[in-house]
């Protein structure tokens, strides 16, 4: 059996998480994102960050999984933030005009991992 061509990583927080992506989001994956994204969702998070510094790829069926878990979200008074797109992806999500999807903590790229607390602060 090959190995997973999409890591996901969960980090919880009380009403918050960062989920980190790392690999390929494509037809083969996308249930996969669709799927921790609606756990979020069923426990109760209130703000999903998603971490896509590290995704090397995502194609259609990858920003389906987003838009829907968007709608999901929006409808359960939640909030889905992408941050950190590989340039690719953010042109497509800009083409697409789904931008509303990504959420920059700062307007320069930081060197490493960063998640705001409540206070805004890095974790």
């Amino acid at each position: 059996m090959p190995l997973p061509r999409l890591n996901v990583h969960r980090h919880d927080h009380p009403t918050r998480v960062l989920i980190t992506l790392a690999g390929e989001i494509d037809l083969a994956t996308a249930p996969l994102v669709r799927a921790v994204l609606a756990a979020c969702l069923h426990d109760g998070i209130r703000t999903t960050d998603v971490d896509l510094t590290a995704v090397t790829f995502c194609d259609a069926s990858g920003l389906n999984a987003f838009l829907a878990a968007s709608g999901l979200a929006t409808e359960a008074g939640t909030t889905l933030r992408l941050h950190h797109p590989p340039p690719i992806m953010a042109r497509i999500i800009e083409i697409t005009g789904s931008g509303f999807l990504i959420h920059e903590f700062d307007s320069v790229r930081p060197p490493s991992r960063r998640f705001p607390s409540a206070a805004g602060g890095a974790l």
